[in-house]
């Protein structure tokens, strides 16, 4: 996207066939600049070579010209857009100002038949021509993502909570084991000693102590084992317990799937299905929208060659073609036709694309449902495939942990027997005399010394759990911060698409106010929109959604005021309601932060004085406001403004 320029350089355009323009060159200057003719003097055609070097694909292509093409030059940068034929299409290329035209289509680029003005004078929805531009699948998908990492952080949160209760337990054992450890070592020490004394008065039976030793050492080292049998059987019995565990709870989990009848690969299709009748009725729309505005500028004399009409450059091209009888010679069939049939043809067309507008609006909330419901299918069955590939994991895992309680239980019941017979050549080693004393002993020094062993293993561990805790709470600060910023983040797309229909509803109420007061509708009292919650019908379903109500109340001469609708508003004041509301749009979506241009056209309903006005208020909120304006429409403006009188 395009970064603003500095708004005190002027702005130059350069444009080859488009329009009715063969080439023309017009340099406009920060501010309020006034395209001023009478009719088929290509000031429209200018507006639309100033949106397409902006971006716009809403430039057409000279009737009589393969090619054409806009060059704008902002500040040092220049910007570029070509358009070519091809068949009965035209391919726009280039590098011009915006890259994404969207929202300032609609909300800058304001030309009869801008979208935003014509649902005014329609009487269509404004909420869904404000929130178009706004992506709501985007923002549900970083909802969901962010919901998912809150999750992910709740749960290390509450781990963490977990770890710091037990860190006092851990610690208390900690000092118990250094207890115990310490009286262990002090009796161990003791009964050294004792045997040292022993020892000391029996040098003379070396070899009888040496034997005692050894059976004591392998005695030491049997019961060492035994004890490291006995735990591997504990853990892979606690394994076997926490895997049988969850098998339950994958069973269970399948027992809970529910089995959809639809396929979803039929639902595909379906869905397939609808989007190319989508597409065909966005060609239709789209179609339909050229034929109607082809239509309406030659009913007001854009885009006709003045060379048509002969030598007599006084008269009105428009004029010519009515005559005194009203008729018109049609530009499609060549025939005379009155000007009457042709508008009540254009209006049955806006009727049929408002149908069309109507048709494709059904279709997206057929689409998005079969969507949803795809998307469901599939991750269900994605839920039990990944369920049922556990489930055989977890049975494989059983039947192996079970061959190793098995191993285990066999390995434990051999040490056992190794141990009891260890047990007894100690207790037959050395025997009689002052050596049944000492061999006493040395069974004694033995237990303290398998003790103090597991005292200081369970010690060490412990130490270890301590310092893990201790690491992984050092990370609960960073981890709460970040589950705050998630928080922050979706409150803030939650309330994204309220805050701005609730933005809209205020800019539109306000300037609505502020416009009605300089324009001085002496009749009007206010004009403002409600937003409201209703039942709606989509597709198959009822849902409920958002609606902007459009409310005018009016005031008779006796100062008497009552409510009316905008099928009674005068065709000055539709215009005035759907600039209002475009200007809202305008603000809401910031678009002038992406492009500083706003252009105006087709204000001949309303009287000159108030285009005046109009114009005024609107060149606060635009760094470069283009208006195409009769003569005598232009009269009423400020001679500040910069004035272009000839397109070339």
């Amino acid at each position: 996207m395009a970064s603003q320029q500095p708004v005190e350089r002027d702005v130059r355009v350069h444009a080859r066939n488009i329009g009715g323009i063969d080439e023309a060159e017009v340099s406009l200057p920060p501010g309020v600049t006034v395209l001023t003719g009478r009719n088929a003097t290509n000031r429209t055609s200018f507006l639309q070579a100033i949106m397409a070097g902006l971006g716009s694909e809403r430039a057409s292509l000279k009737g009589d010209a393969d090619e054409g093409e806009v060059e704008l030059q902002v500040g040092d940068e220049t910007y570029t857009r070509t358009l070519t034929r091809s068949g009965d299409t035209v391919v726009y290329g280039g590098d011009p100002y915006l890259d994404d035209p969207l929202v300032a289509d609609q909300f800058a680029f304001l030309l009869e038949n801008t979208e935003v003005r014509r649902a005014v004078a329609r009487g269509d929805d404004l909420r869904e021509i404000i929130m178009d531009p706004v992506d709501t699948e985007e923002i549900e998908s970083q909802i969901r993502e962010l919901e998912n990492e809150k999750r992910d952080l709740d749960n290390q949160i509450k781990e963490l909570e977990r770890i710091e209760h037990e860190l006092p337990e851990l610690e208390a054992e900690k000092q118990t084991l250094e207890a115990d450890l310490e009286e262990a070592r002090e009796e161990l020490a003791d009964v050294e000693a004792e045997i040292e004394e022993k020892d000391v008065s029996l040098e003379q039976s070396r070899s009888q102590k040496e034997a005692i030793e050894e059976a004591f050492e392998a005695l030491r080292d049997a019961q060492s084992d035994l004890e490291d049998v006995e735990f591997e059987l504990e853990t892979e019995q606690q394994t076997l317990e926490d895997l049988r565990d969850e098998r339950d709870q994958l069973e269970a989990e399948l027992d809970d799937v529910d089995e959809h009848n639809e396929n979803p690969d039929r639902l595909a299709g379906r869905i397939d299905e609808l989007r190319e009748r989508k597409r065909a009725l966005d060609d239709t729309i789209s179609q339909l929208g050229s034929v109607i505005s082809f239509n309406e500028e030659m009913l007001d004399g854009e885009g006709l060659d003045l060379d048509e009409f002969g030598d007599d450059t006084d008269a009105d091209p428009t004029q010519q073609l009515l005559g005194e009888a009203e008729d018109v010679v049609c530009w499609t069939c060549g025939s005379e036709v009155e000007r009457d049939s042709i508008e009540g043809t254009v209006d049955h067309l806006r009727d049929l694309r408002a149908e069309k507008l109507d048709e494709r609006s059904d279709l997206d909330a057929q689409i998005d449902e079969l969507s949803s419901t795809r998307s469901e299918i599939q991750r269900q069955q994605r839920e039990r495939e990944r369920t049922e590939r556990r489930l055989s994991e977890v049975e494989n895992e059983i039947e192996a942990t079970e061959k190793r309680i098995d191993s285990l239980e066999d390995s434990l019941e051999e040490q056992r027997e190794e141990v009891q017979r260890l047990e007894a050549e100690t207790e037959d080693a050395g025997t009689g005399g002052d050596y049944d004393e000492v061999l006493e002993l040395h069974r004694k020094s033995n237990e303290v010394e398998l003790r103090v062993d597991r005292l200081e293993s369970d010690l060490a561990d412990v130490e270890s759990s301590i310092a893990d805790h201790e690491e992984t709470l050092g990370e609960r600060d960073e981890l709460a911060e970040r589950r705050d910023e998630i928080d922050d983040e979706l409150t803030d797309l939650r309330t994204k698409v309220d805050r701005i229909e609730a933005e809209a509803v205020e800019e539109f109420n306000d300037h609505m106010e502020s416009v009605l007061a300089v324009l001085e509708y002496d009749n009007i009292e206010r004009i403002w929109v409600e937003r409201r919650e209703r039942e709606v019908r989509e597709g198959r379903r009822k849902v409920e959604k958002t609606t902007f109500d459009l409310h005018i109340i009016r005031a008779t001469d006796d100062g008497t005021s009552y409510r009316d609708t905008i099928d009674h508003l005068s065709e000055s004041e539709r215009e005035v309601t759907g600039l209002v509301f475009a200007l809202a749009g305008y603000l809401v979506h910031e678009v002038y932060e992406d492009v500083p241009f706003m252009v105006l056209d087709s204000l001949e309903a309303i009287d000159s004085d108030r285009i005046a006005r109009v114009v005024e208020y609107f060149s606060d909120y635009a760094d470069y406001l283009t208006v195409a304006l009769l003569p005598e429409d232009a009269q009423a403006l400020d001679d500040d403004y910069a004035y272009v009188e000839q397109i070339d």
